[in-house]
């Protein structure tokens, strides 16, 4: 799905976390348990909802975070707050 957002996707993988990024870093795709992946997005301004959770203390380096516990998860909606990420970071 990033990379369908825009070609110029990059990921960095790190110790704890992937990193995503363009001009600079826009999103991290961290495992969370054995059944749920977190989706941290850089979504300065944008207003949480209950699906995007404010980040708090899951990662000072992203605004907001998403839960990924099924496949179904992974939707247009996420798909929509990755690609309005993607675009502010260049």
């Amino acid at each position: 799905m990033l990379q369908r957002i825009d070609g110029d996707v990059e990921f960095a993988p790190k110790k704890a976390y992937v990193s995503v990024r363009r001009a600079k870093q826009f999103a991290i795709i961290q495992p969370a348990t054995a059944t749920r992946l977190d989706v941290g997005i850089n979504l300065k301004g944008q207003t949480a909802t209950a699906r995007l959770e404010n980040s708090g203390s899951f990662n000072a380096m992203v605004s907001h975070r998403v839960r990924i516990a099924h496949i179904d998860e992974v939707d247009s909606e996420l798909e929509t707050w990755l690609r309005k990420a993607c675009n502010a970071a260049g």
